[in-house]
This record gives C-alpha cells, sequence and structure tokens, in this order.
C-alpha cells in the first residue's frame, strides 16, 4: 500500500546520495539543435522517468573478494555450447534440407563469440569456422545491442547474421558457471538428425565389398621404426663372369617399411664408376622367377565374362583370390651372418654388421653371437705393400722418401724424442760403455774402447783413449752414426734393423760393420738410467732377474742358501762381489754380466762414504746465489704460498721448479733437485718453506766449502777398480724365496 502524497509522507530522494553530475542531453546536429542523449542517464546516473538502460557488456555479480575487471578474472575461460540449424536445399531430388551441427564459443572477458562446424568426411561443404571470433550484434530492431551471456542458455535460439541456431547441449563449466550466475538450466536437448548424412550410412553399411577386408596398416611400424636401418657388409664373389672380380656391398634393411638398399664399397683405383647405388631402395624378392604374363600378377582375379561385349556385359571376380600367386620377400628374420642371399640371381654372403643391428638381433631374436665371416683369402689378405730395393744411394730412409711420390720429401726425424732425450744439465742421455775387441791378436787384445750410445736418434759414438807407446793411435774410431746388425742382405725390399739401445749392455758381443767387440762395463749414469727405466731394458730389472734366478733355482732354496752360507764362514751375511757372480752362475749359466752387476748394486754394503755431504750440497747452492747476488727469497714464499690451495706448507716438484724457473732463480736444475731431494717427503711433496730457508744465505748462511766440479771426462777408461766389493746376500735370497721363518 502507497503512502499518499500528503506533507510529512514525502522523502527527499537525493538524501544519502553522492553524485550529482549531469548528463549531455542537448547538442547541435546539423546546425539544429536537438535532443541527442536518449540512452544518456540524469543527475548523479540516475536513469529518467520511464527510460531502460540498454546494457553493453555481460553483468557478473560481485562476490568477496578482489574487485578485478572481466578481461582479467574470466581471462581464458570459455562457455561451450552444441547447437545446430537447419539449412534448405534447393533443386535436389535426394534431400529439401540439412541439419548442420556446430559448436558455439562465448569468451567471457570479452563477451565475443565464435561458431565453428566440424568437418566431416566427404560432405562437400564448406566446414570449419563460419563466424570468426568477434562481438555479434542482435537482429533488428535491437542491432545496437551485442549479445550477452544473459542471451546463452539451453533449448534457446540465437539469431546469428540471420541464421537460426538452437542451443542443444553444453559442457559441465557453461553449466556450472551458468547456475552460480543464478539462471536455471533445463536439461540437455536432442539435436535433430540429417536425413541425407542417415541416407548415405545406411547405403554405405548396405554395400558388400568386392573380396574380404584386407587390412593393411603399416603406420604403426613406420612410427616405431622410423630411421632404424640396419646395416650388413656384404660379399659378392663374381670372379666366375669375365673380368669379374670380388666386390664388396653394404646393404640396408630398413625397418620402417621392410624395404632393402644396396651400395658398392668402391676401392680406390678400382677403374669403376663413381656410382655406389648398386640396388635401388625396394623390397626383395626371395625366389627370382621368369617374367610373368601381364594380368598374371594382380589384386583382383576375373573368375567369368558373360553377357554383350562392351556396353552392358558383367562379369564376376574372385573375392577369395583362390588364383592368386602370392611372392615372398626378404624379412628381418632370414637376415643372419652366413646367410647367403639372392639378389636377382646374384648370391650375397652376410659377413658383418654394425653395433646397432647386433643390439636389435639381441633384443628382438635373443642372439648373442654374432661370428664375423672369413670370406678374404689369406694370400689376398696377406699381401703388403713392397718397396723397391735399396740401390746403395744415401740413406735406406732417404731411397725411401724418393719411391713414395713423385716429389721426394727429406725423412722425417722423431723431433719429439729428440727433444726429450737430448742433453739438459748433467743429464746428458748418453749410455758409455768400455768395451774391448773379440779377437786372439795380442795387439788387439789390450786395447780399450769407449762406446757412446746417443738416445736422443739411437747413434753410436766408439772412441779408443790414446795410450802412450802402444804405436796406435788413439782418437775416434768409427764416426757417430746409425750402426745396422749383422747378417742382413745389402740390397732388400726391407728396412734394415740398427742397434738400439736394449742390445747394449755388459757381457753384449756387438758387430760393428765388421769389428767385433765386447763390452765389459759402462760408466755410473748408464747403470743407473738403465735401472730407473728398468722397463726398457730387461736385464736392468730387478725383479726380473729375481723370477729368472727363482725359476732357475726350482724348489731348493735350504740348499741355495747352505751353499751361500759355506762361503761366508764369519756369519757375517756378506760375499765378496767376485764369489756372487760365480755362484749365481752356478744356478743359473745363462745370466749376463749386467745382471750380476745389477744385483750386486741393489745389494751392496753401504758406506758412510756413499751418503751424499748434505752440508757441502748446501754451501754449493747459496755460493750459487751469493755470487748472483739473489735475494728474492720472500717473493719465492708468497709465490708457493699462492700455488699451495690447500696450505699443507707442501708442493709438488714440478710445480717447485717451475716457480723457481718463473722468478728466474740463478740455480741449477740439477743442483736445485739435489737440495730439493733433502726436503722430500715419503709421498713425494716438497716442503718449500724448509727449502727456502736452506737456499737463503742472508738467514742462515753456511760458510763456503772446497770442492772439485764435476765435469765430463773424455779419456774415461771404465768404472773403477771393484766399485761394489761386497754384497749383502741375506736380503737377496729373502726377495728370491721369501723371508726364512724360524720352527
Amino acid at each position: 500500500m502507497a503512502l499518499p502524497f500528503l506533507p510529512g509522507n514525502s522523502f527527499n530522494k537525493s538524501l544519502g546520495q553522492n553524485k550529482f553530475h549531469k548528463s549531455h542531453h542537448f547538442d547541435v546536429s546539423n546546425d539544429v539543435s536537438m535532443l541527442v542523449g536518449f540512452e544518456k542517464p540524469g543527475i548523479g546516473g540516475e536513469p529518467l522517468r520511464g527510460q531502460k538502460l540498454k546494457t553493453r557488456n555481460s553483468n557478473y555479480p560481485r562476490g568477496e573478494g578482489s574487485n578485478l575487471p572481466a578481461w582479467v578474472a574470466f581471462d581464458r575461460q570459455v562457455l561451450c555450447f552444441d547447437a545446430y540449424f537447419q539449412e534448405a536445399v534447393y533443386e535436389k531430388r535426394e534431400e529439401q534440407y540439412r541439419v548442420r551441427k556446430c559448436k558455439i564459443y562465448f569468451y567471457l572477458e570479452d563477451d565475443s563469440v565464435q561458431v565453428i562446424e566440424p568437418r566431416a568426411k566427404n560432405s562437400g561443404i564448406p566446414q570449419g569456422t563460419l563466424i570468426r571470433r568477434h562481438r555479434i550484434p542482435k537482429p533488428p530492431p535491437n542491432d545496437d545491442e551485442y549479445y550477452t551471456v544473459e542471451d546463452f542458455n539451453l533449448n534457446k535460439e540465437i539469431n546469428l547474421y540471420s541464421k537460426v541456431f538452437k542451443i542443444t547441449d553444453c559442457d559441465e563449466f557453461t553449466s556450472n558457471f551458468l547456475r552460480k550466475l543464478g539462471v536455471r538450466v533445463p536439461d540437455n536437448g536432442k539435436a535433430p538428425g540429417d536425413p541425407y548424412s542417415n541416407y548415405r550410412k545406411a547405403m554405405d553399411e548396405s554395400m558388400q565389398p568386392l573380396r574380404p577386408y584386407e587390412k593393411h596398416d603399416t603406420l604403426k611400424q613406420f612410427l616405431d621404426h622410423d630411421r632404424h636401418v640396419l646395416r650388413f657388409y656384404c660379399y659378392w664373389d663374381d670372379t666366375e663372369s669375365m673380368f669379374g672380380d670380388p666386390r664388396e656391398m653394404v646393404l640396408h634393411y630398413f625397418l620402417a617399411d621392410d624395404t632393402i638398399e644396396i651400395r658398392e664399397v668402391i676401392p680406390p683405383n678400382s677403374g669403376r664408376d663413381a656410382a655406389p647405388m648398386f640396388l635401388r631402395r625396394g623390397k626383395l624378392p626371395k625366389n627370382v622367377e621368369a617374367l610373368k604374363q601381364p594380368g598374371k600378377v594382380t589384386d583382383r582375379t576375373v573368375l567369368n565374362v558373360f553377357g554383350p561385349t562392351g556396353h552392358g556385359g558383367r562379369y564376376i571376380l574372385d573375392s577369395l583370390k583362390t588364383g592368386a600367386s602370392p611372392t615372398e620377400f626378404y624379412k628381418d628374420s632370414d637376415l643372419t651372418l652366413g646367410a647367403v642371399l639372392n639378389v636377382w640371381g646374384r648370391k650375397f654372403l652376410l659377413v658383418d654388421c654394425d653395433d646397432f643391428t647386433k643390439e636389435y638381433y639381441r633384443t628382438k631374436f635373443g642372439i648373442d653371437d654374432f661370428p664375423s665371416v672369413q670370406y678374404k683369402q689369406d694370400p689376398y689378405k696377406s699381401q703388403g705393400r713392397e718397396w723397391p730395393p735399396y740401390n746403395g744411394w744415401g740413406s735406406e730412409e732417404d731411397s725411401l722418401c724418393s719411391c713414395m711420390g713423385l716429389l721426394p720429401k727429406p725423412p722425417r726425424r722423431d723431433f719429439i724424442k729428440f727433444m726429450e732425450k737430448d742433453r739438459r744439465g748433467l743429464d746428458s742421455n748418453v749410455l758409455r760403455f768400455l768395451a774391448r775387441m773379440d779377437t786372439t791378436k795380442p795387439i788387439d787384445m789390450d786395447r780399450r774402447f769407449i762406446i757412446s750410445y746417443f738416445l736422443s736418434d739411437d747413434t753410436i759414438l766408439v772412441f779408443e783413449p790414446p795410450v802412450r807407446n802402444s804405436g796406435i793411435l788413439g782418437g775416434k774410431f768409427l764416426e757417430r752414426s746409425r750402426i745396422k746388425q749383422p747378417n742382413q742382405p745389402l740390397y732388400s725390399t726391407r728396412m734394415s734393423e740398427y742397434y738400439l739401445a736394449d742390445d747394449l749392455f755388459v757381457g753384449a758381443h756387438v758387430d760393428f760393420n765388421s769389428h767385433k767387440f765386447i763390452l765389459i762395463d759402462a760408466d755410473e749414469y748408464a747403470f743407473r738410467y738403465m735401472e730407473n727405466n728398468a722397463g726398457e731394458f730387461g736385464r736392468a730389472n730387478i725383479n726380473n732377474i729375481l723370477s729368472k734366478i727363482r725359476s732357475a733355482a726350482g724348489a731348493k732354496p735350504d740348499d741355495i742358501r747352505s751353499f751361500f752360507m759355506r762361503n761366508d764362514p764369519d756369519g757375517t751375511g756378506i760375499i765378496q762381489y767376485e764369489q756372487l757372480g760365480a755362484l749365481i752362475r752356478q744356478i743359473q749359466p745363462s745370466i749376463s754380466d749386467h745382471e750380476i752387476m745389477t744385483l750386486a748394486r741393489m745389494y751392496a754394503e753401504r758406506s758412510a762414504e756413499d751418503t751424499v755431504d748434505t752440508r757441502k750440497l748446501l754451501a754449493i747452492a747459496q755460493e750459487q746465489l751469493r755470487k748472483r747476488n739473489y735475494e728474492g727469497f720472500a717473493k719465492l714464499i708468497e709465490s708457493f704460498q699462492q700455488a699451495d690451495q690447500a696450505k699443507s706448507g707442501c708442493l709438488d716438484g714440478e710445480i717447485i721448479r717451475n716457480v723457481f724457473q718463473a722468478h728466474h732463480v740463478p740455480l741449477p736444475d740439477d743442483v736445485l733437485r739435489a737440495v730439493m731431494s733433502l726436503v722430500t717427503s715419503e709421498s713425494g711433496q716438497v716442503a718449500y718453506n724448509e727449502l727456502v730457508q736452506q737456499l737463503n744465505w742472508r738467514d742462515s748462511p753456511i760458510a763456503p766449502m772446497q770442492y772439485q766440479p764435476v765435469t765430463s771426462d773424455e779419456a774415461w777408461a771404465g768404472n773403477k777398480a771393484n766399485v761394489v766389493n761386497r754384497v749383502q746376500y741375506n736380503p737377496l735370497l729373502d726377495d728370491i724365496f721369501g723371508k726364512q721363518t724360524n720352527n
């Protein structure tokens, strides 16, 4: 019941209002003043009397939470409706109308609409996107308004550009969204069927195939094995034909479609054209028969023909394919190593395959053994490149280089070996041996020779020290050169063998250009170098010598121990060097003098004279630094500490030498190594603080000492007599037979 319009019963509508703006309703158009604000609200945005404002966009109820715009809140959210529209068909007897089903997408972020018709097979109608995405206006007279979310619901018809779409269904998201807006969603409708589509479907189902349907689906095989190729190495013996020869092939089996391709391996200078494709890719039949008559190999077989010839005739096809002649092709199961393939009448032998092929057969067929087939003949395989014989001009290497090409090049030297084995400080890399002539002439028996072997280029120099009143002029006996081993043909197709470092040892008999020598001694550097490189010199390897004596002694360790003890009546555990040689030769007669010397040096009795005078060594090093006035010891410590990342106070010897070289310390490398050995731990690390402290001639001076510098003696005539006089035999026997236990 409304209140009467009397004083005291009327209320001011502007109470609580805070917006009082006015809209622009009047304007001048074509020089005529008129009302233009039909759709504009009144004061404060309130509608005028009798005015209905048209909605521009969808109106979504605001809930709790942030007040975001629609294009942010509903980003990538789409309502999906199933709809259909009916289209009339003119001048066609089979159909009068079509029912076309489509999808309507309503985008919530901007109220745009898109209509898509799913494509049907063999429809003959342009399908896909019927209406692209945009805002669609309503039909007249409301063409100034656009469709919003309130206009879409099930069982509702909408007019989109004169096409009436009826909505029949929607997805679950769309149904839930409409219910949240407060819209009542009716039950799903059903789109009517298309008469012509139903007619075509019934006609297709009623058609009988000419033969039972055969499904050849090779798509899965292609997707599983695309670019998977088995590789086999083949051999074709074509020597039976005229001008034929053995030929090597590579067979590729493509797992994607079971096809085979064969390529030929063309060796250089074979005289064949550079056409490696021997067989084009395709399926390879197993049995090659004569060319069949036309019409014999076909997909369809005609059983009978009746009726008039030409138009109106009838024929019956063989739907069961009883007269077909199938052709067998090679499969992956037929390809095994040792198998012989019939490649259009040519016999190919499979001899080998690659790793991928082996893994494929191991996985699929469980084959683990893949033996390679020997298909080449032994004489052909062992035939090597034969060079012409040496003609005597120049060296053999130089003559060989003239046969390797039209432009002769000088022979290459082993430059790396030369740089590694060249003289560096006191390391001369020269092995010197004392030798005498292997002769019965009294004059030549007393002559002594120095044989020097240079490790940098494997050359040998023979020098005879001059002896006063001997009647023989001493000096260079043989020029430095490489010396061939005896009993080799002078003009041969093979390179001659030369004397190497392993051929020279104490007790060896050598023949230098028909001059026979016996090596009777060596200098200290040669012994030490051969012992340090025992892997290259077998007669200086203490382990090999001990194993040789152990094998010769057999199971008689007690007899040999008692044999040594009988030669030591005092029981000191020490025997003379001559006694050691005689006893060892009784155990192993084939042992050489060099091996006996190595044993004696290993187990010799050490005296105080053999140790290094540490004080004299440090005095020599400090004198070298004092003469050059070197005082950069603090910088050395800083560099060592920077290189010592673990802060352990120790560094590797090579790092110490590199730092000394970087600071240009005026100290020879051999002296530096000797001083470093004094402060080297068992693990090979050098304590750099102690090293610098010992070399610091300012803070830790050592009084200068008199010493004789070591120089090379060109007149060296062998080691001093009896350098190793006494040998400890107990450690020797323990290393040979093991330590003796007292029961």
